[in-house]
């Protein structure tokens, strides 16, 4: 009986064995096999780069916010602000609910939002833009971060205004 045991439990080490190696040589052939190289999507063609992606009309009451808006038919102002920013917005003489602006390298429409005070105010809110313009000056901010993006921001009518504002009170200065 002592035997019988002895042998049944030599061939269960054995068996253990064959298990623990199989394993083994397993897990070694799947860390030598090759890693996938993941390629880089092909260059666009110069025809495909020529297409225009489909945008929105300008005047759309859609909420579609990400897309850009077909500026045709509206006119552009470019504003110079403090630090050196620069945007540009336009408008459709037919459409005062939405403006598009143009900032870093992006053009994004923003729809009126209705104000107490009397500045025109102006949302993307997928986006965080918050565009605010009185007649001194326009401000941009970024309503998801809390911050300004741009201040001070003037186009040429309202460079001139503050020139000839400040021009009469230079010249009355009294000479010492």
């Amino acid at each position: 009986m002592k035997k019988q045991l002895t042998a049944i439990a030599l061939l269960g080490a054995l068996f253990a064995a064959a298990g623990l190696s199989a394993a083994q040589a397993q897990t070694a052939s799947t860390s030598t096999t090759k890693k996938h190289v993941v390629k880089k999507a092909p260059a666009k063609k110069a025809a495909d780069a020529a297409a225009p992606a489909a945008k929105m009309p300008f005047s759309s009451e859609a909420e579609d916010d990400d897309s850009e808006p077909e500026l045709g038919g509206t006119l552009s102002a470019d504003f110079n602000c403090e630090l050196g920013n620069k945007l540009t917005i336009w408008k459709n003489a037919a459409d005062d609910k939405h403006i598009a602006i143009r900032w870093n390298k992006r053009i994004h429409r923003l729809t009126r939002v209705d104000t107490t005070t009397g500045a025109n105010r102006f949302e993307n809110r997928k986006v965080g833009l918050v565009w605010i313009g009185i007649p001194a000056k326009g401000l941009l901010l970024d309503s998801k971060k809390g911050q300004q993006l741009a201040n001070e921001c003037k186009n040429a009518e309202q460079q001139q205004a503050d020139a000839a504002a400040s021009a009469p009170a230079v010249a009355a200065a009294p000479k010492n």
